[in-house]
């Protein structure tokens, strides 16, 4: 068996075969477009205010640009949500997003100094939460959202136990 060519070689996608990835739950799609729409109408109710109060062609070309903008950026969601993974390994974790700047995130369970797992208003209400591992290096910090909470729950308790256990040598 020949070695891959170094154009073969994907940094962003280590031991093709030997991780397995396991996608964000699609409930996090529509969290995403809610929280697009909010802002959008927010925007455009102060430019609506603004045209109402003083009429000028550029209001309504603001609030084109807004609409065009936020279906652009909802489609791209759909995508990006898509996108994100992660794998438990024996010693780290690895998480990747990213459409056109696609990240890898590798955090070794004995680097990780706490585990918070946050929900908001709308991430409760689809019953979704999100995982965030925390390192000593800030921009190491790596987040897992989208998650069901009982999978949340489960990879909080068992990141935990395994940075303990991997902490206990330094």
């Amino acid at each position: 068996m020949s070695e891959p060519s170094a154009a073969e070689i994907d940094p962003l996608e280590p031991w093709p075969d030997t991780v397995e990835w396991r996608p964000v739950s699609p409930k996090l799609i529509t969290v995403e477009l809610i929280a697009r729409a909010i802002w959008v109408a927010v925007l455009l109710a102060i430019l609506g205010i603004g045209w109402a109060l003083q009429p000028y062609w550029m209001w309504p070309a603001g609030m084109a640009l807004v609409v065009a903008y936020a279906t652009w950026r909802s489609v791209i969601t759909v995508r990006a949500v898509r996108a994100w993974g992660y794998a438990e390994r024996d010693h780290d974790l690895l998480v990747r997003h990213g459409l056109l700047v696609r990240r890898l995130s590798i955090v070794p369970y004995a680097r990780m100094q706490y585990v918070d797992v946050t929900a908001g208003p709308l991430e409760r209400s689809f019953g979704l939460a999100t995982v965030q591992l925390h390192t000593a290096a800030a921009a190491s910090d790596a987040r897992v959202p989208g998650l069901p909470p009982a999978e949340a729950a489960r990879l909080r308790d068992r990141l935990t136990a395994l940075g303990e256990d991997r902490a206990e040598g330094l």
